[in-house]
């Protein structure tokens, strides 16, 4: 686990081995919300990557006989 400090503006610093993990670059956006007392950072991708993220599931919705 790392631990960061928040300087006097409220900035954080995020460690090299959760950016390499995590894949986040400079410049790049990431959401952040609270969780259950926490703060969770959630890097933004772009569309161009999403593409092909859903292959293979399965989309096979079961319908009740009285609905079309």
């Amino acid at each position: 686990m790392s631990v960061v400090t928040v300087s006097p503006k409220f900035q954080v610093v995020i460690p090299k081995n959760v950016r390499e993990a995590m894949g986040i670059i400079s410049g790049q956006k990431v959401q952040m919300l609270t969780y259950c007392n926490r703060i969770e950072l959630i890097p933004i991708k772009p569309m161009s990557e999403m593409k092909g993220i859903l292959k293979g599931i399965d989309t096979e919705v079961p319908r009740d006989k009285d609905r079309i």
